[in-house]
């Protein structure tokens, strides 16, 4: 009896540390992660910024880029503790801080800041290693500044576009009105890096100049038929850079520019793409801005 208590509490102070790593929980909706962290701009999305050692299977880093005005934790509360429990290494950072608001402030300088927090990753890891950037929106295209610019290439192994603003937006032509009567430098004051993703922007056209997909860098654009921020949808392609549509072969997924970072659909994406995986994509119905 004495021999069985002793082998049933080895076995549960084996299993324990097993339970104490739980999975963290993935996040679904935009507007909960919204309501959750849209007053704590410092906080990391569950998953992200941990310490972890690469793997065979996931040999980089993962560094995820939010969008205009979303913190990590408001846009990566579902792909980062996602990408954690598939075994990747997750890092959030924090950029183009602006009047208070992340990712407000002028495209150029946000870039730089990539730049210093991707070396800042790196430094965790062997000489020679390079990163996987997964960006949402403006983290989408302003990657590729640092890329084009500021010598990303060296350093970046991928780079996945979610609803990037590639070559800006026109919001459904309300771009062309605002040029009409003059609000761009209106526009500028209260937020460059809005500015700069209107359509036609310097920045843009600098951008897009030549190469759009510079370097020994792999180019993915993921993009929803719903988005209402960077339209057309269609101009977030990009010369040299595969391209997939969430509703492809899945009218159910509602997700637009917000959710889209939510979608399981997406998630399952974004990971196979970075691992060579084949994880199912899931079909489910997914309602715009997390409301279901």
């Amino acid at each position: 009896m004495r021999r069985l208590l002793l082998l049933c509490t080895a076995a549960f102070l084996l299993a324990a540390p097993a339970a104490a790593d739980a999975a963290y929980p993935v996040g679904t909706s935009f507007l909960r992660a919204l309501t959750d962290h849209w007053n704590h701009p410092f906080v990391a999305p569950a998953g992200a910024d941990v310490p972890c050692d690469l793997t065979p299977a996931h040999p980089r880093p993962v560094v995820l880029v939010h969008g205009t005005t979303e913190s990590p934790a408001v846009n990566w509360s579902g792909l980062a503790p996602y990408l954690a429990n598939e075994g990747f290494c997750v890092f959030a950072p924090r950029y183009g801080m602006h009047a208070g608001v992340p990712a407000f402030g002028d495209v150029r300088r946000s870039a730089g800041e990539l730049a210093a927090a991707v070396d800042a990753v790196l430094a965790r890891y062997p000489a020679g290693t390079k990163v996987d950037l997964v960006g949402h929106s403006q983290g989408g295209m302003m990657p590729r500044y640092y890329l084009k610019n500021l010598g990303g290439t060296a350093k970046v192994h991928r780079l996945i576009g979610i609803s990037p603003s590639s070559h800006g937006t026109t919001i459904y032509g309300l771009s062309r009105l605002i040029d009409m009567v003059g609000l761009r430098p209106a526009v500028a004051l209260v937020s460059p890096a809005v500015s700069q993703q209107l359509a036609g922007s310097s920045v843009l056209r600098q951008l897009n100049a030549g190469d759009e997909t510079p370097g020994d860098v792999q180019y993915d654009v993921i993009a929803s038929k719903y988005d209402e921020v960077v339209t057309p949808y269609t101009s977030q392609k990009l010369d040299g850079a595969s391209w997939w549509v969430v509703q492809q072969d899945c009218s159910a997924d509602l997700s637009e520019h917000v959710q889209i970072s939510y979608s399981p659909r997406v998630l399952a994406k974004v990971a196979n793409l970075l691992d060579g995986g084949s994880r199912p994509l899931p079909c489910r119905y997914v309602a715009p801005f997390g409301l279901g």
